[in-house]
């Protein structure tokens, strides 16, 4: 089976004492986290600060220390079964507006319980989540969220 790595960052944003997380609705349907492949001579981090700018158009981010959440996947590719790793960063922006590349049809910003409403696979909830709680660990306070 072949190997494919890649990277990505869960973006956030504080907006009236809360916090939003932004998510990108794919072509072929899902919504998810800005990602993408690791490039040769790439590290993860670079990988997925690069990925955010060029689907997003975001610059002014910055990555909060320790976290790293990984995910695992197997999906067809051209007939060839692909087993992915991919790699989520927490990272903040103070930018609101969103330059979506041709990858992806739409944007939102939303709170966590909306987020993991809106969010469709699973896995990609997980790492929400996590990101939620090291979120409110830096905060030292809850952040408001609808229902899960």
């Amino acid at each position: 089976m072949q190997q494919e790595r890649s990277a990505g960052l869960v973006v956030f944003r504080r907006e009236a004492g809360d916090v939003v997380f932004l998510l990108l609705h794919y072509g072929w349907g899902h919504w998810g986290f800005p990602k993408g492949n690791i490039e040769p001579g790439e590290q993860a981090k670079e990988a997925a600060i690069r990925e955010v700018e060029e689907e997003t158009g975001l610059t002014n981010i910055r990555l909060v220390d320790d976290f790293a959440e990984s995910i695992e996947y197997v999906y067809r590719k051209r007939r060839a079964r692909i087993h992915k790793t991919v790699t989520y960063f927490l990272a903040e922006t103070p930018e609101r507006e969103v330059r979506l590349s041709f990858e992806h049809k739409g944007y939102c910003w939303l709170r966590s319980g909306d987020a993991v409403t809106q969010l469709s696979y699973e896995n990609d909830k997980n790492v929400l989540r996590a990101a939620r709680e090291t979120i409110e660990r830096g905060l030292h306070v809850p952040l408001h969220s609808t229902p899960q």
